[in-house]
Order: structure tokens, then C-alpha cells, then sequence
């Protein structure tokens, strides 16, 4: 008769979580704010230059162009969630969307009022410039992009 004996193996893993020290919850979050302040200058740069490239994007002139014109204008909004997002600046991450619901809304191949692009790009470049104490102004251009956006995607339905 044969016997089959099981070593149990102690993973590197479980050595690791059963021995003592560490760092807190508290202190790892303190140290993820500290190394994402660092980067936040370079983020605020990228949304800047997606604002510019929103402010640059000419009407289509064209049926044929109606699509990659909102996709363009689609790909920079989603880009300011992306860069704004993890710093907290959600003005920036609700005028973004607010813009991507609109494009999101449109029938395909349908124009769009391409001053609704304009308007939302005007928006964040001000959100952008104002401090970061201004949230009363900042909630003012947000309640204004919802009421054109409220207007644009009735008129699209």
C-alpha cells in the first residue's frame, strides 16, 4: 500500500501578510496624495492642450466628415476625464461629460451645432483658469452646460 503524504507550502504571500509591519491605511492614502500632487502640473498641462485641440476643431463641412469630427471632439472630452479625474477636479470631469452625453445623443450622420463643442471647451478653459476656491462660479457654468445641454439633446431626440 501506498501512502501519499502532502508537505503544506507556506507561500511567500502569506509570510509576508503574517509577519509584522507595514504602513497604515491612512499613511499609504497620505503617500498616494503626496506623489499624485507631483503630478498634477503635467496633468493640468494635458487637459489644457485637449481644451486647445477642442477649440481648434473646425465644423464639418461635409457628411462625410460629421464622424471623425465628433469622434475627435468625443476622444478630447473623454481625455479631460482621463487627465482631470484623479485630482479631483470634478467640474472639469462634468463639463467633459456633459459634452460626450451631447455627442452621445446625436443620431449618426446627423450635424451637430458645432457652437455646443465651442461652448463646452469655453467652459472648461474657464473652469481651468478659475481657483480652486470658486465653486459657486464653477457650479454656474455647470447648471449653464446643462441647460444647453438639456436643449441640444431634446432637439436631437
Amino acid at each position: 500500500m501506498t501512502v501519499v503524504t502532502w508537505t503544506p507550502r507556506k507561500s511567500r504571500l502569506s509570510k509576508m501578510i503574517d509577519t509584522p509591519g507595514g504602513v497604515s491605511v491612512g499613511v499609504a492614502l497620505a503617500q498616494a496624495r503626496a506623489h499624485l500632487a507631483v503630478l498634477e502640473p503635467r496633468s493640468l498641462e494635458r487637459v489644457a492642450a485637449l481644451i486647445a485641440t477642442l477649440k481648434s476643431l473646425v465644423p464639418p463641412s461635409a457628411p462625410i466628415e460629421i464622424a471623425s469630427r465628433l469622434e475627435a471632439a468625443y476622444q478630447a472630452a473623454s481625455g479631460v476625464i482621463d487627465a482631470a479625474g484623479p485630482f479631483e477636479r470634478h467640474d472639469l470631469c462634468a463639463a467633459a461629460t456633459s459634452l460626450c452625453d451631447v455627442i452621445d445623443a446625436i443620431p449618426p450622420d446627423t450635424l451637430l451645432d458645432w457652437r455646443i463643442v465651442q461652448v463646452h471647451a469655453r467652459a472648461m478653459e474657464l473652469m481651468l483658469a478659475l481657483p480652486r476656491e470658486a465653486t459657486a462660479e464653477r457650479g454656474k457654468v455647470l447648471e449653464g452646460l446643462a441647460e444647453v445641454r438639456a436643449i441640444k439633446v431634446q432637439s436631437a431626440g
